[in-house]
């Protein structure tokens, strides 16, 4: 039998890894913000705490500070330094385009999902 559940399964290869840079443009296009507080902020679309491993998103910051979607200062009052990430135009840009392509793959999503289930309402038992 095939099992799979949340943590060991072989669909967990297909990550939303990805999925944190058009989260993270999103959040960067409300207000400018510092690592931690986008980490945190994450959870709005669904990122358990695990998923935010810092050094995971910061290297999705600086590759995205590398393409020019971002731009960062340092902050330096009111306490330690900090970091400040802000969105550029060119990031926007990519941020629409994540949105296109999201709902490209939403509806891909939906047919997938409908199928499976119809599959599943002709079966007798109901059962995988």
């Amino acid at each position: 039998m095939y099992g799979c559940n949340q943590t060991d399964c072989r669909c967990a290869a297909a990550r939303m890894e990805k999925f944190a840079q058009p989260c993270l443009l999103l959040l960067l296009r409300d207000h400018s913000a510092h690592g931690y507080e986008l980490i945190r902020n994450l959870a709005q679309f669904g990122f358990a705490e695990s998923d935010g491993d810092p050094g995971t998103i910061y290297r999705h910051l600086r590759r995205m500070e590398e393409e020019v979607l971002v731009t960062s200062h340092w902050e330096t009052e009111g306490g330690p330094a900090k970091r400040t990430y802000s969105i550029t135009p060119d990031g926007a840009e990519a941020l629409h385009a994540w949105a296109r392509t999201l709902e490209r793959n939403k509806t891909r999503l939906e047919i997938f999902l409908a199928r499976y289930r119809e599959g599943l309402s002709e079966r007798e038992d109901g059962a995988l």
